[in-house]
Order: C-alpha cells, then sequence, then structure tokens
C-alpha cells in the first residue's frame, strides 16, 4: 500500500522502524533477520551501554555484500548520547567540550555503519526533564553543523517533551524532523506532542508501543478489532499508529513477529475504530 513510505525532501523513507537497542551479542544476527524479513530502516545509537552500533554495520554489510539490500535502499538513524547516558564504554572524551565529543560522537557512526551519509542524527534526549540547557543547545548547534557538512542528511530529537520540542524549533535554524518519544497509551498516545509535529513538518516515531502499553492491548476493545480483522492484538497497535501519522518502531526478535508487524500495511482501520483506540486508556 501506498503508506510504505513517506517522503521527505524528496527521498523515500520507509514508515517502519526496527530498533536494535538492546540486542547485545545478537545484534547482527537480528538485524540482518530484520532485512530478509523485508525492514528497510533501522535504529541504532553510538551508546555501547543499550545499543551494539558496530554490530549493526556488519549486518549492513552482509546485507549488502550477499546483495539483499544496498546501502540506497536502507534508512539509518543513529543518536549522540550525553554522558549520563552511557557506562563506562564512551564514544567521546568526556573532559572535551560539548560540541567537540559531539564531532567525535559521529565519527563513530560513519566507520560503524560504512558510510558517508548517516539519514537521520538524533540527539538521545535533553539533559533533564524540562527545558533546554547550555549543554542542549551546544550539543544541537555542533549537529546542525554536521548537517551543514553534509554528513547527517535530517536532525531529530528522542525523549523529548513538548514544552522542550516547542523551544527547540523556536531557537534552532535547523528544525528537527523526527522526534522518537516512548509513546504512553495513558498519556492519549503521546497526543499534544504528534499533533504539534504534525503542525510543524515532523515525523513522529513511537517506540515501547507494546511493551508500554500491555493492559491496553490485553483489553476487550484490542481483543474485538483484532478479531473483525483476523490480525493480531500487535498488529491492531502497529496499524492504529500508521494511521495516526507515526513512524512506529519494534524491536522483536521474533522472524514471525517480524513478517507480522510488516504486514500491518495490508490494512486500515476504521476511523471509529481509531477514535476508540485513542481515547481507550482514558476510559
Amino acid at each position: 500500500m501506498s503508506d510504505r513510505t513517506l517522503f521527505i525532501d524528496g527521498f523515500r523513507v520507509p514508515r517502519f522502524l526496527y530498533g536494535t537497542a538492546w540486542k547485545e551479542d545478537e545484534t547482527m544476527r537480528l538485524t540482518e533477520l530484520a532485512f530478509r524479513q523485508g525492514f528497510r530502516a533501522v535504529d541504532t545509537a553510538n551508546q555501547r551501554r543499550h545499543y551494539f552500533e558496530a554490530a549493526v554495520g556488519e549486518a549492513l554489510r552482509a546485507a549488502g555484500e550477499s546483495g539483499l539490500v544496498a546501502r540506497e535502499n536502507l534508512f539509518l538513524q543513529t543518536k549522540f548520547t550525553f554522558r549520563r547516558g552511557h557506562d563506562h564504554r564512551l564514544p567521546y572524551d568526556a573532559n572535551a567540550p560539548i560540541d567537540v565529543q559531539v564531532e567525535q560522537s559521529f565519527a563513530s557512526p560513519l566507520a560503524h555503519l560504512g558510510t558517508n551519509v548517516i539519514d537521520s542524527y538524533l540527539l538521545h534526549g535533553p539533559t533533564q526533564q524540562s527545558g533546554l540547557t547550555a549543554a542542549d543547545w551546544e550539543a544541537w548547534r555542533a549537529m546542525e553543523a554536521i548537517q551543514d557538512s553534509g554528513r547527517a542528511r535530517w536532525l531529530g530529537v528522542s525523549n523529548v517533551t513538548l514544552g522542550q520540542l516547542q523551544e527547540l524549533c523556536e531557537g534552532s535554524r535547523v528544525h528537527p524532523r523526527f522526534v522518537q518519544n516512548r509513546c504512553y497509551a495513558s498519556r492519549a498516545w503521546d497526543r499534544r506532542v504528534r499533533e504539534y509535529c504534525a503542525a510543524n513538518g515532523i515525523v513522529y516515531q513511537g517506540f515501547s508501543l507494546l511493551t508500554a502499553n500491555r493492559d491496553v492491548i490485553a483489553s476487550p476493545e484490542i481483543a474485538r478489532i483484532a478479531e473483525r480483522y483476523k490480525r493480531t492484538t500487535a498488529q491492531i497497535i502497529f496499524r492504529f499508529a500508521l494511521d495516526v501519522g507515526m513512524m512506529p518502531l519494534t524491536g522483536t526478535t521474533d522472524a514471525d513477529h517480524m513478517r507480522a508487524d510488516l504486514a500491518v500495511f495490508d490494512f486500515n482501520l476504521q476511523p471509529d475504530e481509531i477514535g476508540r483506540i485513542e481515547g481507550l486508556a482514558a476510559r
């Protein structure tokens, strides 16, 4: 169906991300498995605490050498993480200025992923829970310089509040094109942030759509909708995410689930069903 991809600045971007966090020594195998099932967009980070970015690169090389998928047909997204998000395996000098840390950190993904251009480079969350600090702005200015150099196609931010996103858009020279947030049904599926994104040309990426919403997924309402379409409850949630304009992220380690996740492009929910899911947690 036509909603498998987005067109952004003339580039085709797949609408379903495969997330590589928490995969450790299985990262290469699972990322290559995801390619074999049809995923063409990968999310990682240069943060060894939660990601094994170099192993993602090994999967990319293996997929390219086997003829499975070429680099130009892939969407690669990685992140800069502040010191508090790392363990002892830092990709930069912790005593260096923030802009130098960003530049040092960015050099690794290019080598890890075997590419000259990162499609999407995210700030892996501001330094505090509200507002933006001088360090946040220093990091973002360094990221803007990376985009200016042509090494990153787009910039983005993750784990961000509406207020922080508004502040970033108002004060930045290069606005974020992607926002990646954990998406809770209990918070109306992050509706206010999603609405701001939709109004400002930003693509909203939702993660933990299943793991953060187990009670909602197990509800009779979701079960009824799933039965109507002869789909799994997980497929209903991912289809809902697409229908409300999200780019969903899955981190499944099961090939059958990977195929099932991508099969959500074969149907659409009705507007009343979307509305009921939107309001499910509130009820």
